[in-house]
Parts: structure tokens; C-alpha cells; sequence
């Protein structure tokens, strides 16, 4: 490293990216600025999230587990079930004060901190991202939103609909949706803010710490006309053909290792794709056209944001992190606290889903879990599972002052998780976290574990083979130490048992040892009750039994 100025960091999060959409990881999608990102820094392999959009981002900005960090369940459901969930510590739907957060640290030590994007942490002023160490902030603060300026009004009202209502923010004051230009595309507009942001001159030459928080590709799927049209037929053949096309690509390009065997396609819909009419399969070849629209929108926003760093004179002297928030989407388990009758209503009130609209700001679609399968692969299920389709998702890495001509383009396949990035920043910029009092207030320490000697080959491997992580959203659990992990999905969805899985040799998880390593499950078991009481995690296997059907689920 240069050592002559302070380093700059920029970490982008995208929204629901399935693990080989982009063409770094064996993808279709044209994403060449990642790619470059890519070519000349890391990209991650065993890299892991929650599997849900802000217990993922509690953790990144806390270094903690989200059950700490004040994300044990998405706030959505907290406050469904609040005999369960309410007044219990980590539960509290926002990020709490129990934790020192990434900007806040960052600014008191003389970096100028910016958020563009969503926030999805706290929709009441007090935990909004300005309170929480942003200098300047333009945020969607729930965790969705239509991409285009189309906000439904309520008929009763007058104001816009409760159903995915538009609440923005820029630097602690409330937007006014109607006043964003008549071409808002979230995409562009947040990418537009955050450069705009690095030129201010309240920046006052200071290092900064940015992050940029794309809603893209979360659903609503909806994308500009002549960006769509670049992938007309090339989702025809359906979700096995892609699935099949993209674990060819990730072998050649060291993304999965030779000899993995990926999980079986489990069909939660009423139809698999062979099943489909004609009718339908051009609407779901059009919805992943769309989807590969928004994916391919992102990574041009990414440029030029890499233009705007290499005509400043900074890009060799920033640490640029690209991750997604948690695995590819297939189901709309968040719609559920809308209930889903509401749902349905709202988006045969205010949208039109024919084929001929499909991807414009009035269209509200979604893909199927066969085209979340596709891009999970080689691993079970999808967002909202605890298997690794859920948590395992694409990184990647660039930093010139670190990684040196010889290194560059490397697969790195040991273990990682979103808590390591606080204290690997930390360390790169030469900050000490404030240990157990920030603030004047008490905090608790980091879980996560720099990266920084790693990255320098100074080391193998980030954690430890007595490392113990673990993970609980919707009642599925998980635990991991080394190469074991311990799984438990619920019914209707799983087994309704503690499973086993060797991910050294099955990333897929297609082999339960539980019965076969008992001796070992037990171990892991412990590892799990130690877990449950250093988070506070609430156990609510019962709860989520599920009083709503799969159709529900999936439809």
C-alpha cells in the first residue's frame, strides 16, 4: 500500500443478485465493468450473508450478528408477531444503539461519509442512515419500491397507496416522491447522487466511505425498453437449460470445483417449466429478460462510477467491495405481512402484468424459484433459505494499492461472511473499532474477522477451523464450523430435522452425514446452543409451521 494518503473505500450492495448472474461467475448478463472489477482484483466463492435483504446489512454496518445488530427477523415480521418478537433485545426492527456502525466510526475519524440507495434499517427519523454517521444520504428507506416514478394513490387518501409505499429521504429531510424528474430510474438516479455526493464540496479533499445500495434486482422487475430488448430469446429454452449453460461457465472460470454436485431442482409452483403453455413460457422468457435488463442496468451504473474514480485520480486508491444482500429470490415470503389477498388486489388495482407490458413502470412481476434454482446453482433453494443458496453469494474485490499484478483475477474459495467487512475496513484504514463504549454509550464487540492478512497472503484462511457461525431467519437454523455445517428447515418446506452437510466436498448439500457423523451433529448441536445464547436469538420453529399454504408462498 502507498501509505501517502489515507485509503478510500466504496462498498455496493446489490438487491437479491442470484450468485452466477453476472459473467464474472459464469453468467449470461453483460456485466463487463464487474467483470473488469474482477479480472483485476478477487472474486469470493464461500462468501456469506443472511439470507434476507436487512439482517445482511445490520450485519455489514454492525460486524455483528443481526440478532444483535436489532434485525433478528425482518422488521416486517417482528412486528407481526410481536408476543413473540416485541420488547425483546435485537429484535427491535431498525439497527439498534447497542452497536457502533461502520459510518459512525468512520466519521469520527475524519472520513466523509455518503449512502445512496436503500436503507431498509429504520423508517422513523431517529434510526434513519443520517442519524447513524451518513454526512450525505439520498435513501429508499423501506425495502422495496417501484424503479420508476409510478406511485399509485390511495382512493380513499389521496396520498400514495400503504402497498409499497415511496419513502425517500436525502440528508435527514423527507422527499417528496412527486419531486424526483419525471426519468427517475432508481438505478441511474442513486448512482447520479452518490457521484454528485464524492464531488461536494463539503468533501473538502477528506478520504470517504461510501456505500451504494442498488434496489435493483428486487422486484418489482422493471427496466428500460432498448436494455431488454438486448436479451430478447435467450431465456426461450427456460430455467434447466440456464441452470445447465451457467455451472458449465462456473467450472471453466474456477467459480465451483471440478466434481461438485449440485442440488436436485425442487419445484415449489404448481407448474414446472415443461408444464407451461406457450403463453406462459414467453411471459416467464420475458420476466428473466427484465431481470437481466435491471442486473445489466447496475453493472452500467458501475462504470460510471469507475469513470468518475479514474479521472479524479482515485481508483488505485480506493477499496471497492461488490456484493449481493443474500441469495436469488423465489418466493414473495416479505409480501406476507401485507397479507397476501391485499397483495394480489394492489397489483390488479395498479398494474398491468400482460406480455406486451411486462418490465415497464406499471408491471409488477417477479421470476419463478426454478429461475432462482438456475442461479443458486450449485446450491439448495434460494433468499429466505438458511441452506446455501440462501447465504453463499458473489463478492467481489477491487484494490490496486493491495493486490498486486501477480494476484489479480484470483478465485478465493475460503470462508467469509458480510461481518468480516467492518473490521476488514477498519484495519485497512487504520481505525480501532471502540471496543465496549462508543459514543458514551455501550457497545458490543465484532464477531467478524478482518480479511486484511489474508488478502495479503499472510495467512490461509480468515476463520479459523474452531470458528463457529451461525445463522436463523423464518425459523430455518443453521450452524458452521469448518468444513461441517448443520442444517434445520421446517415443515412444510424441509425435513423438519437437524441435517449434516460436509461443504468441503458437497456445496450443494445433497448428502445428510447426520446419521452416518452422529458423533459430529451432536457437536454441532452444542455449537448451536452456545450461538443461541451469546445472540439472544428468540428459537420459533412453531411459529413458522406455517398457518399459510405453499400456494401462498409461491404464487
Amino acid at each position: 500500500m502507498t501509505g501517502q494518503k489515507k485509503p478510500n473505500f466504496i462498498v455496493i450492495v446489490a438487491d437479491d443478485l442470484g450468485f452466477t448472474d453476472l459473467s464474472a461467475f459464469g453468467g449470461e448478463i453483460d456485466t463487463p465493468n464487474l467483470k473488469r472489477l474482477g479480472d483485476h482484483g478477487y472474486r469470493f466463492t464461500d462468501f456469506h450473508t443472511a439470507s434476507a435483504c436487512s439482517p445482511t446489512r445490520s450485519m455489514l454496518l454492525s460486524g455483528t450478528d443481526n440478532h444483535i445488530a436489532g434485525l433478528g427477523q425482518m422488521a416486517e415480521f417482528s412486528r407481526g408477531f410481536p408476543e413473540q418478537f416485541g420488547g425483546k433485545p435485537g429484535y427491535e426492527g431498525y439497527l439498534n444503539y447497542r452497536v457502533a456502525a461502520l459510518p459512525e466510526i468512520m466519521h469520527d475519524s475524519g472520513y466523509y461519509t455518503l449512502l445512496s440507495g436503500k436503507w431498509h434499517l429504520g423508517l422513523t427519523k431517529e434510526y434513519w442512515p443520517s442519524a447513524r454517521g451518513f454526512e450525505k444520504t439520498f435513501t429508499l428507506l423501506p425495502g422495496a419500491g417501484n424503479h420508476y416514478k409510478y406511485f399509485p394513490l390511495d382512493e380513499v387518501t389521496g396520498e400514495t397507496a400503504s402497498f409499497m409505499k415511496p419513502l425517500f429521504e436525502e440528508n435527514g429531510e423527507t422527499i417528496d416522491p412527486f419531486s424526483l424528474p419525471e426519468d427517475y430510474y432508481s438505478s441511474d438516479y442513486f448512482t447520479d447522487r452518490f457521484i454528485n455526493y464524492l464531488k461536494d464540496d463539503d468533501r473538502k479533499e477528506r478520504p470517504f466511505f461510501g456505500l451504494l445500495t442498488f434496489t435493483a434486482p428486487h422486484w418489482p422487475y422493471q427496466a428500460p425498453e432498448e436494455v431488454i430488448k438486448k436479451y430478447k430469446g435467450v431465456y426461450d429454452g427456460g430455467p434447466q437449460e440456464l441452470r445447465s449453460k451457467r455451472l458449465a461457465n462456473a467450472l471453466k472460470l474456477g467459480i465451483i470445483p471440478e466434481g461438485v454436485v449440485p442440488h436436485q431442482v425442487e419445484t415449489q409452483r404448481e407448474k414446472a417449466w415443461k408444464d407451461l403453455s406457450d403463453e406462459e413460457k414467453d411471459i416467464e422468457a420475458r420476466i428473466m429478460e427484465t431481470y437481466a435488463a435491471m442486473v445489466d442496468v447496475v453493472d452500467q451504473n458501475i462504470g460510471r462510477l469507475i469513470n468518475h474514480l479514474e479521472t479524479a485520480g482515485e481508483l488505485d486508491n480506493t477499496f471497492i467491495l461488490f456484493m449481493s444482500d443474500n441469495g436469488a429470490c423465489g418466493m414473495l415470503m416479505e409480501a406476507l405481512p401485507l397479507k397476501n389477498e391485499n397483495f394480489r388486489k394492489n397489483i390488479e388495482k395498479n398494474y398491468d402484468n400482460r406480455l406486451e407490458n411486462i418490465g415497464k413502470k406499471d408491471s409488477f412481476v417477479w421470476y419463478s424459484d426454478q429461475w432462482a434454482q438456475a442461479a443458486s446453482a450449485p446450491s439448495y433453494m434460494y433468499k429466505m433459505w438458511a441452506s446455501e443458496g440462501g447465504i453463499r453469494c458473489p463478492l467481489i474485490l477491487h484494490y490496486p494499492d493491495l493486490i498486486n499484478n501477480e494476484k489479480r483475477g484470483k478465485v478465493k474459495r475460503e470462508f467469509t461472511t458480510v461481518m468480516d467487512i467492518l473490521p476488514t475496513i477498519l484495519e485497512i484504514a487504520g481505525i480501532n473499532h471502540p471496543g465496549e463504549v462508543f459514543q458514551g454509550r455501550k457497545v458490543v464487540k465484532v464477531r467478524g474477522h478482518s480479511w486484511l492478512g489474508y488478502l495479503k497472503e499472510e495467512q490461509e484462511s480468515v476463520h479459523s477451523e474452531d470458528s463457529v457461525v451461525g445463522w436463523e431467519l423464518f425459523a430455518q437454523q443453521a450452524v458452521r464450523k469448518g468444513k461441517y455445517k448443520a442444517l434445520f428447515i421446517p415443515e412444510p418446506l424441509g425435513p423438519e430435522k437437524w441435517q449434516l452437510f460436509d461443504l468441503s466436498t458437497d456445496p450443494g448439500e445433497t448428502r445428510d452425514l447426520s446419521e452416518e457423523l452422529s458423533w459430529k451433529l451432536d457437536e454441532m448441536l452444542n455449537h448451536w446452543t452456545q450461538y443461541v445464547a451469546e445472540t439472544g436469538l428468540v428459537e420459533c420453529t412453531g411459529l413458522f409451521k406455517y398457518e399459510y399454504d405453499k400456494k401462498i408462498l409461491y404464487d
